[in-house]
């Protein structure tokens, strides 16, 4: 553990993939353990949540101590003693989460995945997948700011950006950050979009024949519809992994659009209707 927390806080990066890795694996195998080990990605996911939210209390813990001064940024800024007395040190061995999950990686991940979208690929996907995609993003962005309202917020730029959250967990953030709304909210988007994801990895392979999910183009209105890359992936692969393809290449268009239209026209419309 020593040897980790030095290598951790050192390489925070590094340190950061190690820690990714192990809850993926873990992940995995809790899905095997119930039969269903193509379900891992969400399983993962889970764990990630559950493992962030103990990071959080230890990190609240730790300020009411006064081990850390600063404000809580939650499981990063959780720290780990080495040695004792006057060579006492602490390490913040899980510094690097948040760099790996900052908005650096995150814009990087946006550009890097639109970078390898050719646009004559949407046309392929057929009429069916472009008017999935635009049902699917103006569903969402609706449930999440009725929803929103339901739970008292009442301020549009907030409104917009829960919505934006239900999009996916990538759209929320840019949305937050456009407008820059406060990052409770910016983390409620998160939430928003992490639940509908896992929900798409868990439900997809439970109703995939009754909702004749198992050709091309069903994949393709199913990635229109959903959205989110990760939850169509995961969900498809445990359908059958020859669909992913064709679910995600939709789904690949749906943050790109989503980043686009629902901090302009989206709010605008919003705005519009909220007076």
């Amino acid at each position: 553990m020593t040897i980790f927390a030095k290598m951790a806080a050192g390489y925070g990066l590094v340190g950061s993939f190690i820690i990714v890795a192990v809850t993926t694996f873990l992940g995995y195998k809790l899905a095997e353990l119930i039969g269903q080990k193509r379900m891992g990605s969400a399983f993962a996911i889970l764990l990630a949540l559950v493992v962030a939210y103990i990071g959080g209390v230890i990190a609240h813990k730790q300020i009411d101590a006064g081990v850390l001064t600063t404000a809580s940024k939650g499981i990063t800024d959780v720290v780990y003693w080495i040695g004792s007395g006057d060579s006492l040190k602490k390490y913040a061995i899980f510094g690097g989460v948040g760099i790996l999950g900052g908005g650096m990686m995150r814009d990087f991940a946006i550009i890097s995945t639109a970078w390898g979208v050719d646009p004559k690929n949407l046309v392929k996907a057929g009429l069916a997948g472009i008017v999935a995609l635009l049902l699917g993003l103006i569903l969402s962005f609706v449930i999440g700011v009725v929803v929103g309202r339901l739970f008292g917020y009442t301020d549009v730029s907030e409104l917009a950006t829960i919505g934006a959250g239900v999009q996916t967990f990538v759209v929320g953030p840019v949305t937050g950050a456009a407008f820059g709304v406060k990052s409770e909210v910016v983390a409620l988007s998160i939430a928003a979009g992490a639940v509908k994801s896992i929900a798409a990895m868990i439900i997809a392979p439970l109703i995939a024949k009754k909702i004749k999910l198992d050709n091309p183009t069903g994949a393709m209105i199913f990635g229109g519809l959903i959205g989110s890359t990760s939850g169509t992936a995961g969900g498809l692969a445990a359908v059958d992994a020859k669909l992913v393809p064709y679910g995600a290449m939709v789904a690949t268009f749906y943050t790109g659009l989503g980043c686009l239209l629902t901090p302009t026209i989206f709010t605008a419309v919003l705005r519009m209707i909220m007076g």
